[in-house]
């Protein structure tokens, strides 16, 4: 599960229209697009469905000949290698894929994607980029277990059309600036380290998603926040018995089980299930 980031001149019709009409991209050896779209844009609960898929122009195939029971290679065009169904909600300006083994795998998609929606407006002042959404336990887990923390890093974009309570104020500030993104970095060799509250925080969350601090959190533990919710990639490093960690936001991607061979509206609804569940989980609103 992941945000779709829109920036530039790229905007929600025009992000749904480059996956309705996606162009051919070809990377390294591979051509790539979107294949197999059901566009329901104009239902009750609005999702457009595809296939990322990878083919060869020229691929090869075993194929058996019968009178000599021998096996051949022939040619076969615009072969498919590899192929990961989707659904996009732009409620939740969310996205939810398929990991594909040794084929597009989940930090492939998100690039691949990113250079079909670009390529759809010539590369020309669109910028789209794909950010995973933390779990937010696995993520707890992971920052709970570092001794001290010596370093924080967060690069976020303006959401739309959800926030994070949380981090509203941080949001507000970047639409103020209007300011497309935000990178904050804090560092400390102290024997302490850093002074953050972010472990509390998403503890409190967990706890309670209608959780009020008495302080609005500081500005690098609420950008962390919107980039562990989907609007931006995030990183902390520190100290676990004796050796340095990097727990990143990314490393904790939110999923769910579903077929490999998905139905559409299915699919569709099971996703929007989940979004709507980290809503409620994370006390977002629009």
């Amino acid at each position: 599960m992941a945000r779709v980031i829109k920036l530039g001149e790229l905007d929600q019709n025009k992000l749904q229209q480059a996956i309705v009409s996606a162009p051919v991209v070809p990377i390294g050896k591979f051509e790539w697009t979107i294949t197999d779209v059901v566009d329901g844009r104009s239902s009750s609960s609005p999702f457009i469905y595809g296939n990322l898929v990878k083919y060869s122009k020229e691929g090869h195939v075993k194929i058996v000949d019968e009178p000599t029971k021998q096996q051949f290679d022939a040619l076969a065009n615009n072969l498919l290698e590899a192929s990961s169904p989707f659904v996009y909600l732009p409620d939740f300006s969310g996205i939810a894929f398929l990991h594909v083994w040794n084929g597009i795998q989940e930090e492939v998609f998100p690039r691949r994607f990113k250079a079909i929606i670009e390529a759809a407006y010539d590369n020309f002042f669109v910028n789209c980029t794909v950010e995973p959404i933390a779990d937010y336990r696995a993520f707890y887990e992971r920052l709970k277990s570092l001794d001290r923390i010596t370093e924080l890093y967060a690069k976020v974009y303006p959401p739309n059309p959800l926030f994070g309570r949380l981090w509203g104020n941080l949001n507000s500030y970047i639409k103020k600036r209007k300011a497309e993104e935000i990178t904050v970095k804090e560092t400390s060799e102290k024997p302490e380290g850093i002074s953050t509250n972010i472990v509390i925080l998403i503890q409190q969350i967990l706890e309670n998603p209608k959780f009020e601090p008495d302080m609005e959190p500081d500005i690098t533990d609420a950008a962390l926040l919107m980039a562990a919710d989907g609007y931006g990639s995030g990183k902390a490093t520190g100290v676990e018995d004796g050796q340095d960690v990097v727990v990143r936001t990314s490393e904790s991607q939110k999923s769910f089980l579903h077929s490999k061979e998905p139905i559409p509206d299915a699919l569709a609804q099971a996703a929007r299930i989940q979004f709507a569940k980290i809503s409620e989980e994370r006390n977002m609103d629009h």
